[in-house]
């Protein structure tokens, strides 16, 4: 009896600290596989036809040979949405359409960039999208994702003043805005 016990709290201790570790025998505490290679790397499971996988885990990661990028599942397991992770993936993309209220002379107004965006990609009405489309867009969770920029506007109207790391934009509005006013505003992905 005290054999079995023992190798039950030898099996169960085994499982909650147990790490694999390849090429080294000492695995990172952080992690549940730990490979160590100078000159080789880890080559995923190459899937063409990603429907053909069984209720993929939220996070699985596969290369897909028709987008040829890696891809993860973002989705749940009975509703995949498979995106790409790789560089290949456009690397900055325009705000969505925000309205600038220029009905007054002000200083020091301020938009929160990223909160517009968020709110914007979240929220996109079912009848506005494409049939095989996911109900939300994804986008990226933390402000901190993205760098913020101002490549163009009407220096008649507004003067930016600054925009924050978390997209904070801070600007004057100097007169009132003509049909022909704007300000463009990318993100690009970190």
């Amino acid at each position: 009896m005290n054999k079995i016990i023992f190798l039950l709290s030898v099996m169960t201790w085994g499982v909650i600290t147990a790490q694999v570790g390849i090429n080294t025998t000492t695995p990172n505490a952080s992690s549940a596989l730990d490979i160590n290679s100078t000159t080789k790397g880890v080559l995923l499971p190459r899937i063409s036809n990603l429907t053909s996988i069984t209720t993929p885990a939220t996070g699985l990661v596969i290369f897909d040979t028709n987008k040829k990028c890696i891809s993860q599942n973002v989705g749940t397991p009975a509703s995949p949405d498979w995106v790409c992770l790789s560089p290949y993936v456009a690397k900055f993309f325009y705000m969505p359409s925000v309205v600038f209220d220029t009905s007054v002379i002000s200083t020091g107004q301020t938009k929160d960039l990223y909160t517009l965006y968020k709110n914007q990609f979240s929220s996109i009405p079912a009848n506005a999208r494409s049939t095989s489309a996911p109900a939300a867009i994804p986008f990226f969770p933390n402000a901190s994702d993205i760098h913020y920029y101002v490549i163009a506007y009407d220096n008649t109207v507004f003067k930016i003043n600054s925009i924050s790391d978390s997209g904070i934009l801070n600007y004057d509005v100097l007169s009132n805005a003509t049909p022909a006013s704007f300000i463009n505003i990318v993100f690009a992905v970190k």
